[in-house]
Formats: structure tokens, sequence, C-alpha cells
């Protein structure tokens, strides 16, 4: 369904209601007795996932899954599959300009790439009463996977061209699996860039955040929001982030909210950052109430905040901790 996202960002800024918006559907496997493995290789399973969420929580907007493997496996890495885990990439397919140069951009719907933009038409035709967002890995991030960390971080000074090479074929794919998002129907994309969270600020502007302006140059619109999540330790990046021109941006529990709405405009959206594992999913519902608790009293000034997990909710948190989250933010909006 078609939406004007500035005008959803507006209301939710003009809200009187502190809203949510937690990264999550593997909460959603014990409701509906689902394997991990087959939901992430079903698109009708996933959507199967979003719609349970979304009939019992009043979440803000939907998410599809996120699996950071999903685009690595498309370009040719070799991804381990664990039936109660999150696929991983392991090993690496590029280590030097030459196999910079050589390497492909496979075309939307390699791998499991189809089977994500299937999940997110299949939400964005069946939940019409919020927005829903697609999700996929951030250039940096998608180069770290095919490069493997170590060497990526080590090129960066010893031959930055190498990496670029790299990061110019990510951004292009990225690019086009956006655009499949958004000719599915839905409408925002969330950009996962955990990996610029390890980087300086002036190494997140050259190898993160103008590759991600060239994805929110090429897709974003009236009726379609990107929203940029990079869950380190961001204090000092958000001027980089900015600069990417996206309209909402997500941040993790490695900072403290309070010191990044100060500086976030007004009009922009912000979101975080309950912590998913210590609190969520290790944490009893009293911990994850009080933390939920701490967090909208920490940042009740700021009409443009949106309480949110740190980053995507892991498999196998308890239902009655996510229940607890909901709970907590109807018993603050009915205070307030």
């Amino acid at each position: 369904m078609k939406r004007n996202m500035n005008q959803w960002s507006k209301k939710v800024i003009d809200s009187n209601k502190r809203l949510a918006f937690p990264l999550m559907i593997y909460p959603a496997l014990e409701m509906n007795g689902m394997l991990l493995l087959d939901m992430l290789k079903d698109p009708e399973k996933q959507y199967g996932c979003l719609k349970t969420l979304a009939s019992r929580y009043s979440s803000a907007a939907c998410i599809t899954a996120m699996d950071l493997s999903t685009e690595a496996e498309a370009f040719g890495s070799e991804v381990i599959y664990k039936e109660a885990e999150i696929p991983t990439v392991t090993g690496k397919i590029v280590d030097n300009v030459t196999s910079a140069e050589a390497l492909k951009m496979p075309s939307v719907g390699t791998a499991r790439t189809g089977t994500y933009i299937e999940a997110a038409r299949l939400t964005a035709e069946g939940i019409t009463d919020r927005p829903v967002f697609g999700c996929h890995i951030g250039p940096v991030s998608l180069a770290g996977r095919l490069c493997d960390i170590t060497t990526m971080f080590m090129n960066m000074r010893r031959d930055p061209k190498f990496i670029h090479l790299v990061l110019e074929k990510c951004t292009g794919f990225l690019i086009e699996y956006s655009r499949a998002f958004k000719a599915a129907g839905t409408n925002g994309i969330v950009i996962a860039e955990p990996v610029a969270g390890l980087l300086s600020p002036s190494q997140c502007d050259e190898f993160s955040s103008k590759y991600v302006k060239r994805i929110v140059e090429a897709v974003q619109e009236d009726n379609f929001m990107v929203v940029v999540h990079n869950c380190g330790n961001t204090v000092k990046q958000v001027p980089s982030m900015l600069s990417t021109g996206a309209m909402a941006f997500h941040f993790g529990n490695a900072v403290k909210m309070t010191d990044i709405l100060p500086q976030i405009p007004e009009n922009i959206i912000a979101m975080g950052n309950i912590e998913p594992s210590g609190v969520f999913k290790m944490g009893s519902p009293q911990m994850v109430k009080e933390k939920t608790r701490e967090l909208l009293d920490a940042t009740s000034a700021y009409r443009n905040f949106i309480i949110s997990s740190g980053c995507d909710i892991p498999p196998q948190t308890p239902v009655t901790n996510v229940n607890a989250f909901f709970e907590a933010i109807n018993e603050y909006n009915d205070r307030n």
C-alpha cells in the first residue's frame, strides 16, 4: 500500500503517544510453531510470522527478516546454516584488486534474495494498516563479508582502491535490491550497516556514508523511506550518518539515546535501543519493563523518537518479554 512517508513521519512526531517499532520477526516462530530456517527460505512462512506479529502488537511499522548473510551468498560467499541460528558467512571471495575487478555483481533474485522480495510483496499486500519495510545489509558491511573484516580493515589503509572497487559493486547491487523491495510495494528499506560502527568518523564518511547516500539518492522519495541502522558506537558518527540524506536512523545499544538525540534534527526520526540479547532475550519480563520505562523517561523531551530494540530481536527470545515491552509502552502512554 502506497503512503506518503513524509506525512507518516510528521504524524509520528506530532503524536501524543510514544510509538514503538522493534526490529523483530523471530519471536513469531514460537507463536506459529515454525522452524527458523524454514521461515528464512519460505516467503509465505515469513509473511505468516509478520502477520501474526502485526495482529498481536501495535507496532508503528513492520519489517521483513534481518538476515545479513543473504546478499553475500548471492555474490557467491559460503553460508553456514544451523537449525536454530541465523545463517552466517564464512571465508572470503575477494582479497585483492584483481579478484575485486573480477567479482561479478549478481542479479536480484539470486540465491535467497528472491525469497525476501517475495516475502516483502506478500507482506505489503497483506498488512496495510502500517508501513512495511524491507531490510538489506549496508555497503561496507557487505564488503566486510565478501573480503572478511580483517582483510577489509587492513586494506582501508594499505590499498583503499581495492576496498572501493568492492564497495562499488556492493553498492550497485544494493541499489537494485532496494529498487526491487520498492517495486514489491514496501514503504521503505532499513539498511543495516553494523560494520560502519567500527570505523572512525572519517572512515565512516569514506567507506560507508558516501555509498549509503547513493542508495538513498537512487530510491528514497515521498512514498519510500530509507532508514539507516548502525549498532556501533555512533556518538561521533551522527554527522556522517546524517550526510546520507536518509529520512530516519536507527541506533544500537552501544550508545545512549540521550547522547544521540540532541544531534538529530527535530524533523528526522531516530529509533533505538533496548538491548536485544541481554534484555529482550536473556532478561526477565520485569527487567524488560524497567529498561523500557527508563528509556521512555530519559527520552521524553524528544518527539521524533520511536522506541525500538537496539538491533534485530534474536531467535528464542521469550514471547513474554516482547509482551512486557509493549505493556510498558502502553502503561507509559496511559500515564502521560
